[in-house]
Parts: structure tokens; sequence; C-alpha cells
């Protein structure tokens, strides 16, 4: 059974920092793109990092360039979202989510499409 299971989520003060780890089970890691993405309330789905392709493909929100660090241990079938000099806009429930590498686009505007396994999601609220 593909599972994603997402954890770290919680209240931090702005200015701080939050780990997002996801642990993925069912399925090999490594034979996917992964990807986050968040949803504030009231607001669409975004993409905070996606992959497009293998060949350096990885895009980054604007917003959160130079502050958030996605990363990955096939090792442990884990997947990371570092999060630093969070701020109040950045309150949302963020998600895992992967592609297989079969699928992959050229374009890195297309880098957050067909995300296919989704994890529950965790809440992260950055307020003083």
């Amino acid at each position: 059974q593909v599972q994603l299971v997402e954890s770290g989520g919680g209240l931090v003060q702005p200015g701080g920092s939050l780990r997002l780890s996801c642990k993925a089970s069912g399925f090999t890691l490594d034979d996917y793109f992964i990807g986050w993405f968040r949803q504030a309330p009231g607001k669409e789905r975004e993409g905070v990092f996606c992959m497009s392709s293998n060949i350096g493909g990885t895009y980054y929100l604007d917003s959160v360039k130079g502050r958030f660090t996605a990363s990955r241990d096939n090792a442990k079938n884990m997947m990371y979202l570092q999060m630093n000099s969070l701020k109040p806009e950045d309150t949302a429930v963020y998600y895992c989510a992967v592609r297989p590498i079969n699928i992959y686009f050229q374009r890195l505007r297309d880098a957050c499409r067909e995300y296919s396994y989704w994890g529950q999601g965790t809440q992260v609220a950055v307020s003083s």
C-alpha cells in the first residue's frame, strides 16, 4: 500500500525554523520525483518545491527561495523540507507528494504537475 506520512509541523515564532519529514512506504522513493506543496486557508494549493526532471530541474516557490531546502534520503525512504526564517505568510498545511520518474517535463514551469501520491498534510503555523 502506497503511503506518505508527514510529521514535524507545529507552531513557531516568526524567524524560527521547522523541519518537515515525510516517510514513504509501499514503494521505493528512488523511483519517484519528490515535491512539497502547501495550502493556506482560502487559497489554492501551491508548489513549494517540485522537480521537473533528473537533469537539474528543480523549482522553488519564489517566496521561499533561500529559506527552504528540500532533501531526500532514499536509503531511509524519507524526504524532508527544512524551513528557516519562517514568516507568518508561510502558515499553511504542508503536503509531501511524489511523481514516478517516468513522468518528467523539460520545462521547469511544469515541475509541479502530475504528482500522484500525496500525504495527509501537516499544519505549520507561524505566529508570535
